[in-house]
């Protein structure tokens, strides 16, 4: 079934708005989806996950680059030492990362149907553990580094942060911004910076996601035999086009986040992120005895 421009818009919202708060906006819209009906596992609904995902990575771009060019573009040695950290930071994300998808999917995941991590995605259990550990990572945070850091970020600390994230990658519901943040303010990082440096990794990150979910929807769709030959323009537009509208939507509650994230960041509220992913995750438990 694929989805109607209603049912994007009002998925574009929920990711645009739960991206940029560390609540795991792809919990949020594996939930959405399982309500009205959708798949969160097949091709079309994981490359429209990532298209949303394009839009609050420009709504990152737009919303901190007068802060990166403070702190990255200062000078040509800080650009030097930023593209040091947010690169070591990336690389550990893909080897770690992309270890963990191995193992569950050549371990864990052997003889499934099509043995891809994008098959345990709906899987309810396993998002609402997902949003329990998050919840539970970021209220120790939250209660236990009540005052900002005052540590500059090192390479070291750039490697964690990464490892960190890398394990994010085959959990649904581990939230990227609220894992990465976490990790950066209890190695005593200044809150202002460690957001900054979250957010910057996440649009290095975020394109070869949405490559990846794009190859996986072209093979899906050649697979069914739906073209035997390369895609038109048109059918490629009729491919991305959802995607396009989501985008947008997805790019204007994203800006509408940040603020509100950086507020409370700001204001050592932290914590109730966390509180907020606890409770969340009980609602999913729920859901899943519910048999969605």
């Amino acid at each position: 079934m694929e989805p109607t421009l209603l049912q994007i818009l009002l998925l574009a919202l929920v990711q645009g708005a739960a991206e940029l708060l560390p609540v795991s906006s792809s919990a949020h819209v594996i939930v959405a989806e399982k309500l009205i009906g959708l798949d969160p596992a097949s091709p079309s609904m994981t490359f429209l996950l990532a298209m949303l995902h394009t839009g609050t990575m420009v709504a990152v771009i737009a919303y901190f680059w007068k802060a990166w060019k403070r702190t990255f573009f200062a000078s040509a040695e800080t650009l030097k030492q930023s593209l040091l950290h947010v690169g070591a930071a990336t690389l550990a994300t893909l080897v770690f990362g992309g270890a963990l998808i191995l193992v569950i999917e050549k371990g864990f995941m052997r003889g499934t149907p099509h043995n891809e991590i994008e098959d345990l995605f709906g899987h309810l259990p396993l998002v609402g553990g997902a949003l329990l550990t998050a919840g539970l990572l970021i209220l120790a945070t939250g209660l236990l580094c009540k005052k900002d850091g005052t540590r500059s970020l090192n390479l070291a600390s750039s490697l964690w942060i990464g490892l960190s994230q890398g394990l994010c990658l085959p959990f649904r519901g581990l939230s990227r911004s609220g894992t990465t943040i976490s990790t950066g303010v209890l190695l005593g990082i200044t809150r202002q910076r460690v957001e900054e440096f979250s957010f910057a990794l996440a649009v290095v990150i975020t394109p070869p996601v949405i490559a990846k979910e794009l190859l996986r929807v072209l093979k899906s769709h050649a697979g069914a035999g739906i073209a035997t030959q390369p895609l038109s323009h048109l059918q490629l537009l009729h491919l991305l086009g959802p995607g396009l509208f989501g985008m947008v939507a997805a790019f204007i509650a994203g800006i509408l986040a940040l603020r509100l994230l950086s507020s409370w960041l700001e204001k050592g509220h932290w914590a109730w992120f966390g509180y907020y992913c606890i409770g969340f995750s009980g609602f999913v438990f729920y859901l899943a005895t519910r048999g969605y």
